[in-house]
């Protein structure tokens, strides 16, 4: 079997390479090299630039490990932190209570 091809939407391209040129602009920032960043997260110099281009053929634990050797790792938490749609969507599905609860 051979691998499948990942299909991406233009805006996530563009995503994408706006991810990684934010995550170059970050080791520059700290005067980090390609090289000291792939040591850190055990890749190869050419993962770097995959990621710093944005590639969508490299894993997200990739990702999370080169943000983890530029000292970047908790902005994973940020990713759908605030799901203020999903929030909403909760807010009109939730089921109001026809009766008050009863007393202790």
């Amino acid at each position: 079997m051979g691998r499948k091809s990942i299909v991406l939407t233009p805006d996530i391209t563009k995503k994408l390479k706006i991810m990684g040129e934010q995550i170059k602009l970050a080791r520059l920032r700290r005067d980090i090299s390609t090289e000291l960043v792939a040591q850190r997260a055990s890749v190869s110099r050419t993962v770097v630039w995959k990621v710093e281009k944005g590639s969508p053929s490299v894993s997200i634990g990739i990702y999370a490990s080169i943000l983890h050797a530029i000292g970047l790792d908790s902005d994973l938490l940020l990713i759908a932190k605030d799901d203020e749609r999903g929030r909403l969507i909760q807010d009109l599905n939730l089921k109001t209570r026809k009766r008050a609860s009863k007393g202790d």
